[in-house]
């Protein structure tokens, strides 16, 4: 019995290998808003174990679901595809917080139509699915859409089961089918399907990410609690308190003034938030954040900001601005403290300025409309409050450290996380344009020299212009330099290949870098152990300096000219498996000494968005009347067609015409089975 379940694994496993995943299946929907305005629904069924990832995804990462529309003059497109909060989690491959959806994704385009007429809408959907073994290439399926110019027949029995909608009685189907080739024996079907869907209201889920708010919310209040602490600002606390407690006929009325001088920053921020979602809205300033001249004039902001806190010189606003404000608070009353309130804003720029534009970015470019709300909101109560509580109670005002040096040690320390925080915009653009100019060792670089002069700096070992001599060192600050040195040393290991999973939303991921294992790591696992001259197409993987080929006529032709097997990987660039098997499998000893010198390695990067030259670009087979436009595409589909396979990582041993010498492979953490596979593969090839 124990044999007879071996051979059922065995054969299953086999058969697990040359199968075609189809995980994902999409269905499409039409939801009425108000008279002229639609949501395109796009709604994602997943299999058990796979995950769909979302649209956005950080650069170097997997690859994000994206989703096109053609234009039509019966209808225009109103902002971006939104959707469902989704899974978000550390990935220990990417080195970066990815978002990605289980079981189900729903996916929402709003239109405004124009047109009196039947609307037809067409699309495509672009996305990658992964599961625990495999990741598939990026698929592609077609979306259609219908708007009727009349509800036609409505079945009415359903209106409460699905919540007052009505629904049309119109289907279409859409299939993706294989090309029967002289290799393939079945078809493999994508299904689309069509439900119009017409809402008599608005009973849609309005649910918002309440998390991401909360977040913006209380980064954003202890941001306003840093700004308070700066020179700019915290001496105005005694000043501000005293003068309305002094200018008031009694303790009540000065809590009054100073209740609603507070009420007065909020509102101050609050509106300032406001016309920044107004004005940009959520989706352009999310736009914006992944743009290379926005990266790179931030960086440049940032700089100056950094500069500015170390003592160079002083950011202000013009003159005029404070004294016009300060002549309309010198009238009393309620407008007189909301203009105190508008002064204390003018005049503390130098200090909130560089904190309050960082909020502002990173709180609309969540996707959120209120976002910048709600981050100016949680600052500018952060900033409110003391003013209120002190006014309420003026003996605690006795309490507070006395205005010094540590004002400008807190404003110094907020100069170097500037400057830090400068070097991620910059690596942005960076990676977007994939210059290699910042990698990972030189970003972790860059800031452990920033954070390792800043532990100096505060254990007093260097001045700035502005500093008041340092007789001793508090309790306070030595912590802080301690934790500013632990920072350090804990980063330093980064440099060697150590993840550093503490900031690893910040520097590149581990493979964006001069070498994946880090500095050094080239001499772990040896190298090619005699020299060779690296023929056309082809290039030394880094850090063991595999010969590779990223095409296939032209490593079928080494092949042939040295004698040797050919290995063909079908790999993505975004396949976490595939870096994996690269990072934990191909470096063992043996492994490694069978790939430098036994086989002839080919890689095909089904991924790959490097256009196809013109002679080649050729109607694809799976897909009849579309053009395969990307590299990727064609060596999916090769996959796809001779091999009956679409996941990656997938390995196949094959002779100098193609044909197998052993089973393809897919995922193989187990070392010593994928060294067995590859000898028993090189042997049948020898034979």
């Amino acid at each position: 019995m124990k044999k007879l379940i071996v051979l059922l694994t065995l054969l299953l496993s086999v058969t697990a290998f040359s199968q075609i995943h189809k995980p994902v299946k999409w269905a499409t929907s039409v939801v009425l808003v108000s008279d002229t305005k639609y949501d395109l629904v796009m709604q994602a069924t997943i299999g058990d174990g796979w995950h769909l990832y979302s649209q956005n995804v950080p650069e170097n990462g997997p690859i994000p679901t994206a989703f096109t529309f053609k234009n039509n003059a019966d209808f225009e497109l109103i902002g971006k595809v939104s959707e469902e909060t989704g899974h978000t989690v550390n990935d220990p491959i990417f080195n970066m917080k990815i978002k990605f959806f289980e079981n189900k994704a729903v996916f929402k385009q709003r239109i405004n139509v124009i047109s009196k007429k039947v609307v037809k809408v067409s699309g495509e959907v672009e996305f990658m699915v992964c599961n625990d073994a495999n990741c598939l290439p990026p698929s592609y399926v077609d979306l259609n859409f219908e708007i009727p110019a009349t509800v036609v027949s409505v079945k009415a029995n359903q209106s409460s089961a699905i919540d007052e909608t009505t629904v049309v009685e119109t289907e279409t189907l859409d299939e993706v089918t294989l090309a029967k080739d002289s290799v393939t024996d079945s078809e493999v079907q994508a299904e689309v399907k069509q439900d119009v869907v017409v809402k008599s209201s608005t009973a849609q889920d309005t649910k918002s990410d309440d998390r991401s708010l909360l977040a913006i919310f209380i980064i954003a209040f202890f941001s306003g609690f840093a700004a308070l602490l700066t020179p700019c600002v915290f001496p105005m606390i005694p000043m501000t308190v005293s003068f309305f407690t002094k200018q008031s006929k009694n303790r009540a009325k000065g809590i009054k003034n100073a209740i609603i001088y507070g009420l007065s920053i909020v509102v101050i921020y609050v509106l300032l938030g406001s016309i920044v979602s107004a004005v940009f809205g959520a989706d352009a300033l999310n736009a914006l954040s992944t743009n290379v001249w926005f990266n790179v004039i931030f960086f440049l902001l940032l700089v100056v900001f950094a500069v500015s806190f170390l003592g160079a010189f002083e950011i202000m606003l013009p003159n005029s601005w404070a004294n016009k404000v300060d002549s309309k608070a010198d009238k009393g009353g309620l407008i007189g403290i909301f203009f105190m309130a508008l002064a204390l804003a003018i005049v503390s720029f130098s200090c909130t300025g560089p904190i309050v534009g960082t909020l502002l970015v990173q709180a609309a470019a969540g996707g959120n409309q209120v976002g910048p709300i709600i981050g100016m909101l949680g600052f500018s109560l952060a900033l409110a409050i003391p003013f209120a509580l002190f006014a309420a109670f003026p003996g605690w005002l006795n309490s507070l450290p006395k205005s010094g040096g540590w004002l400008n040690t807190v404003k110094v320390v907020l100069g170097f996380l500037e400057l830090a925080l400068a070097f991620k915009f910059l690596s942005n653009a960076d990676l977007v344009l994939q210059l290699h100019l910042l990698e990972r060792e030189v970003f972790l670089a860059i800031w452990i020299a920033i954070f390792g002069t800043l532990a100096f700096y505060l254990f007093g070992k260097i001045q700035l212009p502005h500093d008041s001599p340092l007789t001793h060192i508090s309790v306070g600050r030595l912590s802080l330099g301690l934790l500013s040195l632990t920072f350090t040393i804990y980063m330093i290991p980064g440099l060697w290949g150590a993840p550093l999973n503490i900031i690893s939303a910040f520097p590149p991921a581990q493979h964006y870098s001069e070498s994946p294992y880090g500095v050094g790591g080239a001499s772990n696992g040896g190298a090619v152990a005699v020299a060779q001259e690296i023929p056309e197409g082809a290039h030394l993987m880094a850090p063991h300096n595999i010969l590779a080929f990223t095409d296939y006529d032209l490593g079928m032709a080494y092949a042939k000219k040295v004698n040797k097997p050919v290995m063909l990987d079908f790999t993505g660039y975004a396949c976490v498996n595939c870096r994996k098997m690269e990072q934990q499998v191909w470096p063992k000893d043996q492994i490694l000494s069978i790939l430098n010198n036994d086989v002839v390695l080919i890689s095909l990067y089904v991924d790959d968005k490097r256009p196809l030259p013109e002679g080649e670009v050729i109607e694809s087979k799976l897909r009849p009347g579309k053009q395969l436009k990307y590299a990727g595409q064609k060596w999916s589909e090769f996959q796809t067609i001779k091999y009956k396979a679409n996941a990656q990582p997938f390995y196949a041993l094959t002779d100098h015409d193609g044909e197998n010498l052993t089973e393809p492979v897919g995922y193989t953490p187990d070392a010593e089975e994928y060294q067995n596979w590859l000898k028993a593969g090189i042997a049948n090839f020898k034979k």
